[in-house]
């Protein structure tokens, strides 16, 4: 197959030992092994290889069976999303440019394999920012966040990735790039008559919402963020559709579709400006048993972000605490260690408190924002609770980094036992906390064996729940499945989703017939099938898994763990 490959295809071929090991894993609970890597020069690139496995699946021979590609940015997905037996597609090594970014238009057309360090860079010195930067955002890639539909720490005030793409590039199956952008009915019904596979899509799409639109429409999770199914719900809605206004918009099913529907090669972004006003609250909570109440609360004073971690989030920083404060460098290291000091006299005296909220404020004028940081404050302190503002931007980034590195420090200092993310990602409304949290606590509570770590997006009634497990304990797997059936059907008895941001991959595509009921399941096949009648791209996530397969790609209790692609 390489030597097939080496032919027409300009960026470098990969079947090396370590390569195929190092590529077996993402962020998930899974490993498994490619046949072959390849790292794509350009678009002109993926386009060939995507036309000779389309080519191959003609001859319909052994290999063609099983032949499938995967696009990979930086390898942080937690559902097992960039890993598959067939060739890998690493996106990161060439097609990571800016190509533009336009203050007055507040626009960026970049490519997928751009790290979003690297792009906020660029971004903020244009006073410009692209909101749904997840907690993660040190080591993901702008294409990763489009497979996922990612969303994180101010997604409460401004809304996930999806909104913020404009128009995208695609490779569809047939090997050709496309332009994906919002249309009008007019231009829409153009794009339907033409005798093009592009022009079936539309078609086949059209048909199928429209025919079923009143069960999509009822089928989309009433909660602020969602990445389970295919967003078939966003695509258009036929009874508001008009000759001249942009309703129907094909990228919002491209996004969050972890590659399964075509291979993105260029994302124009919309960006929002940043606020000069910042004010951060941190609330203490001994417990959480109203929660929900708080939350409640502190969303009337309007704050950008209310973020959250657990006491043994707070208690793995200050453990690690030298890997934590390694990135700041010689001369601020000092300066921000000792900003940890009474944080390390909570650890010691066994102060550690049970929750930490984070409510940042923003705004245009300081002074409004202040106000209604120190009202909040003021509440928080009236009902009983510890709270305080922070005093200046290193304290401040000590809290968010503790929510943003838990997940990595937790990933590389466990010996025994494993991050295994399997419910990491629920989300059900914040009014429903203070019935649900009860609830979600006691089934954990049952498994003595598990530890686990929560943090998330509280303002949203988004919670990640990091277990650490076992792999080398036989029960480890039953539990698994026997905690995902159990909290899955707690998140939809609250009518909420079973992931939020972190999409389906091999981990939850089993669970989406439970979630959205058999026939949206078959719809989300349909769907598959109207872009990828043949299985090239990324099979097995989103639709077509199974609990069995949940089972057979569990890593072996010795496999290494990889943070991120190559």
């Amino acid at each position: 197959m390489k030597e097939e490959l080496q032919k027409f295809f300009k960026g470098e071929i990969d079947d090396s030992d370590a390569t195929l090991t190092a590529y077996s894993h993402d962020a998930s609970i899974f490993e498994i092994r490619p046949q072959l890597v390849v790292f794509p020069k350009d678009s002109t690139d993926i386009q060939n290889l995507v036309r000779w496995v389309n080519e191959q699946k003609e001859k319909k021979t052994a290999l063609s069976a099983t032949l499938s590609l995967t696009v990979r940015a930086a390898g942080t997905c937690m559902s097992g999303g960039a890993i598959n037996d067939s060739i890998i597609m690493d996106i990161t090594r060439h097609m990571n440019e800016m190509i533009s970014l336009s203050k007055d238009a507040q626009e960026a057309i970049v490519q997928p394999g751009m790290f979003y360090r690297d792009f906020e860079k660029e971004t903020l010195a244009h006073g410009l920012v692209l909101p749904s930067y997840t907690a993660s955002k040190s080591l993901n890639t702008v294409g990763g966040m489009v497979g996922n539909n990612s969303a994180g720490e101010i997604t409460l005030t401004y809304g996930a990735t999806r909104k913020y793409v404009k128009k995208l590039k695609v490779v569809f199956s047939d090997g050709y790039e496309y332009e994906v952008r919002p249309l009008t009915k007019k231009e829409l019904y153009q794009k339907v008559a033409e005798p093009t596979f592009e022009g079936k899509v539309y078609k086949k799409i059209v048909e199928l919402i429209n025919e079923n639109f009143t069960a999509i429409k009822k089928a989309k999770p009433n909660v602020s963020k969602n990445s389970a199914g295919y967003a078939l719900w966003d695509v258009w809605d036929p009874e508001k559709a008009d000759e001249n206004t942009q309703h129907f918009d094909l990228a919002q099913l491209i996004v969050g579709s972890q590659g399964t529907l075509g291979i993105v090669t260029e994302i124009t972004f919309s960006l929002v400006p940043i606020h000069p006003a910042h004010e951060l609250l941190v609330v203490f909570l001994d417990e959480t048993t109203h929660l929900g109440e708080i939350v409640d609360e502190l969303l009337t004073y309007s704050p950008e972000s209310l973020e959250s971690y657990d006491d043994k989030t707070f208690k793995l920083a200050m453990q690690f605490f030298g890997d934590f404060i390694k990135t700041k460098g010689i001369g601020g290291t000092l300066r921000f260690a000792l900003s940890f000091l009474p944080e390390f006299k909570m650890l010691i005296t066994g102060g550690v408190p049970k929750l930490i909220l984070l409510a940042e404020f923003t705004g245009e004028d300081i002074v409004e924002t202040r106000v209604r940081a120190q009202n909040a404050l003021a509440k928080m302190q009236s009902v009983g609770l510890k709270a305080h503002l922070t005093k200046n931007e290193r304290e401040s980034s000590k809290y968010w980094q503790m929510r943003r590195d838990s997940f990595a420090l937790l990933r590389k200092h466990t010996k025994g036992r494993r991050t295994a993310p399997f419910i990491d990602d629920i989300i059900v409304r914040p009014e429903f906390l203070p019935e649900f949290l009860p609830k979600l606590n006691a089934i954990l509570s049952e498994y003595k064996n598990i530890i686990y770590t929560i943090a998330g997006h509280a303002g949203n009634g988004n919670f990640h729940i990091i277990p650490l497990m076992d792999f080398n304990d036989p029960n480890t797997v039953p539990q698994i499945l026997e905690i995902s059936d159990r909290v899955y059907k707690l998140v939809l008895d609250y009518k909420g989703s079973i992931t939020a941001e972190h999409n389906d991959g091999i981990i939850r595509t089993p669970y989406l017939s439970f979630m959205f009921g058999q026939h949206m399941y078959e719809l989300f096949g349909e769907t598959k099938k109207i872009f990828d009648p043949k299985t090239i791209f990324n099979p097995k996530k989103k639709f077509g898994a199974t609990v069995e397969d949940i089972k057979h790609y569990i890593k072996k209790p010795d496999a290494p763990i990889v943070t991120h692609g190559s």
